[in-house]
């Protein structure tokens, strides 16, 4: 075999199968195909589905793929394969991958499924070795709508540990200490239903909620006054990571005659990673309360998810490791940063697991977007990566 002949192969696999995160379509398959290419390769597997968890006839399939060395220690690794829609106008077909001048193109090529092919490529090379480091690798779920019955659930309710976890799902260009945490919310603004023809007898939601928008910007201002000690990403406008405020949807009305009595709005909040989310959750109901003062709006506030950010201390021996490990690979030592969006980065901190994240997805391969691709050097850095710290020793990981 080529140097990636077998990584390319089992991507093109995985690409094939549609895993949308909603309405979690091929799960199974894709599940059913990590668990076969496991067991070919004597590595041993295991299944835990969230819908336990979730209970809602929704299969949730985390994939456990253990290279067990018969170690007290154990290095975790993380990436998802659950992806977003493709849309579109593709140049390349969405689920078939081609490979082309270095680059393998295909609906969740960089995020995710790169990163399990380069954890399974990495783990069939080590099983041949005499390690002193069990490695587990979390192929999860949900990702993409949170996580709860994905890695959370395999985390935080089956229970699974380990000393460290690498989360494959960042880019190449850092070595990330932290992601961003997040508040979603929802905002209801009351109005007054009516006839377009009579606007005096009603109160048109729309034009209460731009008022309530308006009076909420000095909220935004804040936020984005905020600024974290870990540095952004290279394609950030800024240098270190900063807080954000985004409102991101807005629904009302239902025929052009009619003046809307309700409208909705749906917002998208950045911590900083070291932020809490308490506290911010706090800020945020403070600030509507006096956007509501201002305005005279009557208007309700509910959260629909929130997640902490996190940080990893870069005096961790563990990092240290990553850090070293990423020198030998790339032949080039790595800034630290933080992720601007989130990533199950967080569930393993929350467990207090020491976590850190690097992978394929740099800046330029339109994750989430049309012609996705992952490059083909990144898939091979990210395997190799994960094969000197399986051989790093186990007092290098905890």
């Amino acid at each position: 075999m080529t140097a990636l002949e077998y990584e390319i192969d089992l991507l093109s696999k995985m690409v094939e199968i549609n895993t949308e995160t909603v309405p979690k379509k091929g799960y199974d398959k894709c599940a059913s195909l990590i668990k076969d290419e496991a067991e070919r390769n004597s590595l041993d597997v295991e299944i835990v589905d969230g819908e336990k968890g979730a209970k809602d006839g929704l299969s949730r399939p985390n994939v456990i793929v253990t290279l067990d060395a018969g170690s007290d220690t154990t290095l975790l690794l993380e990436s998802h394969f659950d992806v977003v829609p493709p849309g579109p106008n593709w140049t390349y077909p969405p689920f078939k991958l081609t490979v082309e001048d270095g680059k393998a193109y295909g609906r969740g090529s960089a995020d995710n499924k790169s990163g399990i092919v380069a954890a399974i490529g990495a783990m069939r090379q080590l099983r041949k070795e005499k390690l002193d480091v069990n490695l587990k690798l979390i192929a999860g779920v949900d990702e993409e709508t949170g996580g709860r019955y994905g890695v959370d659930y395999v985390l935080t309710d089956y229970g699974l540990t380990g000393e460290a976890a690498l989360v494959l799902d960042a880019g190449p260009e850092r070595l990330y200490l932290g992601a961003s945490g997040i508040l979603w919310g929802k905002i209801v603004v009351e109005g007054k239903q009516g006839h377009a023809g009579y606007p005096f007898r009603s109160k048109n939601a729309i034009d209460e909620t731009m008022k309530l928008i308006a009076a909420l910007e000095p909220y935004k201002n804040a936020v984005e006054k905020k600024e974290s000690t870990l540095r952004a990403p290279p394609e950030a406008p800024r240098p270190f990571v900063w807080g954000r405020y985004t409102v991101t949807m807005i629904k009302a009305g239902e025929k052009e005659n009619v003046i809307p009595g309700t409208c909705e709005v749906r917002f998208d909040r950045r911590l900083l990673p070291e932020e809490s989310v308490d506290q911010a959750e706090k800020e945020l109901k403070d600030f509507f309360r006096q956007a509501l003062e201002k305005t005279g709006c009557k208007a309700s506030l509910s959260i629909t998810n929130r997640l902490s950010g996190y940080h990893t201390s870069k005096d961790l021996v563990f990092v240290q490791t990553v850090s070293e490990n990423i020198q030998k690979t790339l032949d080039t030592s790595l800034p630290f940063a933080a992720e601007l969006g989130g990533n199950d980065g967080s569930f393993f901190a929350k467990n207090g697991i020491p976590v850190v994240c690097f992978g394929t997805i740099r800046a330029d391969t339109n994750y989430h977007g049309v012609d996705e691709f992952v490059y083909l050097d990144d898939v091979k850095n990210t395997r190799d990566l994960i094969i000197n710290l399986g051989k790093a020793g186990r007092e290098k990981i905890a």
